[in-house]
């Protein structure tokens, strides 16, 4: 993105936002690519159960905790594991929703950035699937995990072999936590609250939640971290301006509060 700061001219306050339509159906065709691209890499059934074999026993060599130790925590309560289940069901897209949204109409310039970064992310997530299907643990007998959504409710898969609406051998990155971390990230940036930080517990609890329900390994969210933090080295945020940099610049005559250029671009 190609930013700048100029002297803004009297009179002006914000940054001109991207304009809505497009907007909406650039953030609508994310969702859509989101969707029915994972679609396009469906099969693959004995492929993906040999890779989670080997991501399981990596994870073991690596010595990471085992997944069963998060959800045993979640079994003690039935009412705790249903909670579990309609976060992972109910909380990813309308939370991501919300976050572009919130930016758009408050922190455009960031709202921009964080966009591409999701894009990013996104399109980048979808070609795993066709290199490495995977399918998650809850399907792996060795792991001794249980399909908490299928036992307890409620589910967002049917059967692997007649859902047309996901594809469940598309584990491996965990957008689930790709994209909370994005929120998260995305909202300590654009925000100057001494609050802020407390977004990270929205990455955290879809971590446990992607874990404990067995929908995810350790090493998906690791992927998809990892993933993240190039598109965010690729795609840097905008600079600050009189509207997010906090009370220190507030004081300037409005003739020399700098504002961001391109922004919309």
């Amino acid at each position: 993105m190609n930013a700048r700061t100029e002297p803004a001219e009297k009179g002006t306050s914000a940054i001109a936002r991207p304009p809505l339509v497009r907007e909406l159906l650039l953030v609508a065709g994310l969702f859509l690519v989101y969707k029915f691209g994972r679609q396009l890499a469906t099969g693959h059934t004995g492929e993906a159960l040999h890779n989670a074999h080997r991501v399981w026993d990596l994870e073991r060599t690596l010595h990471l905790p085992g997944e069963g130790s998060v959800q045993s925590v979640l079994l003690h309560n039935d009412t705790l594991v249903h909670l579990a289940n309609t976060f992972y069901a109910t909380v990813h897209f309308p939370a991501t929703v919300a976050f572009l949204v919130w930016l758009y109409l408050r922190r455009p310039a960031h709202y921009v950035w964080a966009r591409r970064v999701l894009a990013t992310l996104t399109s980048a997530a979808l070609v795993l699937p066709f290199v490495f299907p995977l399918a998650p643990p809850r399907m792996l007998a060795a792991t001794g995990l249980v399909d908490t959504a299928k036992v307890y409710g409620p589910s967002v898969y049917g059967p692997p072999t007649s859902d047309h609406l996901s594809n469940q051998f598309a584990a491996m990155p965990s957008l689930h936590f790709g994209w909370a971390l994005m929120v998260a990230i995305g909202l300590i940036v654009a925000t100057r609250s001494r609050w802020r930080w407390l977004w990270l517990l929205h990455p955290l609890v879809t971590l446990i939640v992607i874990v404990g329900t067995a929908n995810h390994y350790w090493l998906d969210a690791i992927v998809a971290t990892a993933m993240l933090g190039i598109a965010l080295a690729l795609i840097h945020p905008p600079h600050r301006t009189a509207t997010t940099a906090g009370r220190g610049q507030s004081q300037l005559a409005p003739e020399k509060q700098p504002v961001l250029v391109g922004a919309g671009r």
